[in-house]
């Protein structure tokens, strides 16, 4: 029997993919439905999150023509960049990922 249903190719999201995932989407700066949507995130697991990730300042709240804007910090942009770095490094020659290591999709990885 799989576990992960009909698709084994689609595994759980474990909790650092998806935190990298919403440093991604918010390093310019977007609103808390955008993030919801574009990590495909229920929005009591999105609340969950971005307090988290206020609280320990990997994102900041910013209030701009009364709306909020969530925006990744230099300390999450420094947790992106590792994050990055250790998925790299657990990359075989083949491209192939090692240990079950899940890597953001390449649309939310580009670099600006």
């Amino acid at each position: 029997m799989n576990p992960w249903g009909s698709n084994p190719s689609r595994k759980r999201r474990d909790k650092l993919f998806i935190i990298s995932e919403i440093l991604e989407i918010a390093k310019d700066g977007v609103l808390k439905t955008q993030i919801m949507y574009r990590a495909n995130l229920s929005f009591t697991q999105l609340n969950d999150y971005l307090g988290f990730m206020l609280e320990t300042h990997l994102l900041e709240k910013i209030r701009r023509k009364g709306k909020d804007i969530y925006r990744s910090t230099e300390k999450g942009l420094d947790f992106l960049e590792r994050y990055h770095q250790i998925a790299e490094l657990l990359r075989n020659e083949n491209n192939n990922i090692r240990n079950n290591v899940k890597i953001p999709p390449a649309r939310l990885l580009k670099r600006n």
